[in-house]
């Protein structure tokens, strides 16, 4: 039986090396579910993905061009087609299954935005490394996935969301909060996500420490911890306390809402890794904030995500109609 809902994959590619993989995964999807590809792939490549997956998916060009976020810009022009009420957002590295697609709709029955958790599958070195921030990011409230349900009416009573803010995640769940919807957090709800190559994940490193520039008390303590590991660096018992309490609360994360099952026992010792990470990458993220924003996609883009209080009061941005 298909599911009453629909899937949207934003998506801009440089090449096709992973062209035959994501077919056969867009195939197995269509099976299930009305799936929607907004492609802002070069000419060349959009040709050649329409004659790949044929009448299997829906395939679009993006119709939103205002805004400095790509993927924001090709979720909103997804959605703004989107021929059920109930959509799964998701990026191109995300594998979802019959049966976590089935639960992100369900879920949907109570909420206006469903907020799953990824995890890599495989698991090389970077994966393992980043699977610390995940871990992090549960232990101290959630994490934010490349995959998202959301009721289509929850967004199009605001008008959409900002696709000029980097963080697209947070300012979308943002917008739907400030308009009064449900925001449901589901920690076990496990959808795979394929790992980047090593060199993507290198490139991210900064971006996503600008991420936190949108979360100033986060973004306060990351600051701070550079500072704090050269001041104990004379230390060794202070310094293995910091780093020991990186995995404790990393490991907190790991059990918390049935993520032991699923995360590898050897997941949390990757907290030091990370925090030493943070360390440095927030610092070079607040220099290229005082230098004018951040180069994402060949554009620089200024803001993180907008403050909750600004949307609720009024936003100063209007996002493009869905």
């Amino acid at each position: 039986m298909r599911l009453a809902a629909e899937y949207v994959l934003p998506l801009r590619w440089e090449d096709d090396r992973e062209l035959p993989e994501l077919t056969r995964y867009l195939a197995s999807l269509s099976a299930v579910i009305d799936v929607t590809v907004v492609d802002g792939s070069p000419s060349a490549l959009f040709a050649a993905h329409a004659a790949a997956w044929g009448d299997r998916v829906r395939h679009l060009a993006p119709t939103v061009t205002t805004g400095a976020n790509g993927k924001a810009r090709g979720v909103l022009s997804g959605l703004a087609v989107a021929r059920h009420e109930l959509v799964v957002l998701a990026d191109d590295d995300v594998r979802h299954t019959r049966a976590t697609l089935a639960a992100v709709v369900a879920e949907l029955a109570g909420a206006d935005v469903v907020v799953p958790q990824n995890v890599f599958r495989p698991l090389p070195w970077h994966a393992r490394w980043d699977t610390a921030r995940s871990l992090v990011n549960r232990a101290v409230a959630a994490d934010y996935p490349g995959t998202y349900g959301v009721r289509r009416s929850a967004l199009q009573r605001t008008g959409g969301y900002a696709a000029d803010a980097l963080f697209e995640n947070l300012e979308m769940e943002r917008t739907v909060r400030a308009a009064g919807g449900r925001v449901r957090v589901c920690r076990d709800l496990f959808v795979v996500r394929r790992p980047p190559t090593a060199r993507h994940f290198r490139s991210q490193r900064v971006r996503q420490a600008y991420d936190s520039l949108a979360q100033p008390r986060r973004f306060a303590v990351e600051l701070a911890l550079a500072p704090a590991l050269l001041a104990l660096r004379r230390r060794p018992a202070g310094l293995l306390a910091v780093l020991v309490l990186s995995v404790l609360l990393a490991e907190r994360g790991r059990r918390r809402d049935r993520g032991a099952g699923v995360f590898p026992r050897t997941s949390a010792l990757w907290g030091p890794a990370w925090l030493a990470e943070r360390a440095v990458t927030s610092w070079v993220a607040l220099g290229l904030r005082l230098r004018g924003g951040v180069s994402y996609a060949g554009r620089r883009v200024v803001r993180a995500a907008t403050p909750l209080r600004e949307l609720r009061r009024a936003r100063p941005y209007r996002a493009p109609e869905i």
